[in-house]
């Protein structure tokens, strides 16, 4: 749609007019002269008259163009959001081998701990528009996939493509915090959150409570999520079923730790639909940010101003011709 910047110019458009009628002529002298061959100057003048509508009509076309350009025509296109910047978010995800334990049920059937957190931590990743996502997967070693990058689509590559055991069979909850502070540190101080998946606890590597306390001096918010059932059926070699926990060796009060340390907060999934509102919450936690609207525009001011200097122009050579 057109817009102007200056709509008030117009108010200019009578100006010449007004001009023309209340400003005083200016005197000139006049002077008398005998021509001999008056009859050919009256009818070159007469012929000449005919033609006197084309200066008015050029001088008006040419001030219509200068008010028109002084009012600024822009062209708006159509709106688009601009993505605000968000947190910068790293997910640490437990990739030990108890995470092909078969305890999560979805949908009447049991899936592992691993397939549940791709599902519901790739919906999560689509919807962190604006944040700067990250990827560390760890087990013995923690390995970083993914920095912190606006591709969303990406980390979620990585992390659909992540396979239990690739890390090792320990978990090294300590070394995974240590590697997400060495991508937040030089963050924002008020974007720089960590959310730490585990099934376990820290059986090699650094000590987790103190690598959350340089987390907490680096300014790093860690959440934690410890993922896995409460209770199982599971059938003994005897034939006889009996239930067991498949989560004994979560560390459930070391993950609380953490959280407290970093001002972040500490989570239970036992099963998916569980998992899906821990990331709900965290959603509103770690909000993203609005996106800002912005709409194209188009200057066409030079137009008309073109037009006016062309026009001028010709009214210019046209009465240094005659």
């Amino acid at each position: 749609m057109l817009d102007w910047y200056w709509p008030w110019a117009f108010l200019l458009l009578p100006l010449p007019v007004i001009a023309r009628r209340y400003l005083p002529v200016a005197a000139t002298e006049t002077t008398s002269l005998r021509v001999p061959f008056y009859r050919q100057v009256v009818k070159l003048e007469s012929h000449r008259g005919k033609r006197e509508w084309l200066t008015p009509l050029l001088a008006s076309l040419i001030w219509l163009g200068l008010v028109v350009a002084c009012a600024r025509p822009v062209w708006l296109g159509t709106p688009r959001e601009i993505p605000t910047g968000g947190r910068d978010l790293m997910l640490a995800i437990d990739l030990s081998d108890s995470m092909r334990i078969e305890d999560m049920l979805h949908e009447g059937s049991l899936t592992t701990r691993m397939e549940t957190i791709k599902r519901v931590a790739t919906e999560f990743i689509e919807r962190r528009r604006g944040d700067r996502l990250g990827l560390i997967l760890f087990g013995q070693r923690s390995y970083l996939l993914a920095p912190l990058t606006f591709d969303r689509h990406s980390v979620a590559v990585q992390l659909r493509e992540a396979l239990p055991g690739f890390a090792g069979s320990s978990t090294a909850i300590g070394d995974a915090i240590g590697q997400a502070i060495v991508q937040l540190r030089d963050r924002p101080t008020e974007s720089r959150v960590l959310i730490l998946m585990t099934d376990g606890s820290n059986t090699f590597g650094s000590e987790p409570l103190e690598a959350s306390t340089i987390a907490s001096e680096a300014g790093v918010r860690i959440h934690t999520i410890g993922v896995g059932a409460q209770s199982l059926m599971q059938v003994d070699v005897e034939g006889f079923e009996k239930e067991i926990d498949p989560s004994r060796d979560l560390d459930e009060n070391t993950l609380q730790q953490i959280a407290d340390l970093t001002g972040g907060r500490y989570f239970r999934a036992r099963d998916p639909s569980e998992m899906v509102s821990i990331y709900a919450t965290v959603d509103e936690l770690e909000p993203t940010p609005e996106p800002r609207m912005v709409t194209p525009q188009v200057s066409l001011y030079h137009w008309p101003l073109a037009l006016a200097l062309l026009m001028a122009t010709g009214l210019l050579f046209r009465d240094r011709y005659r």
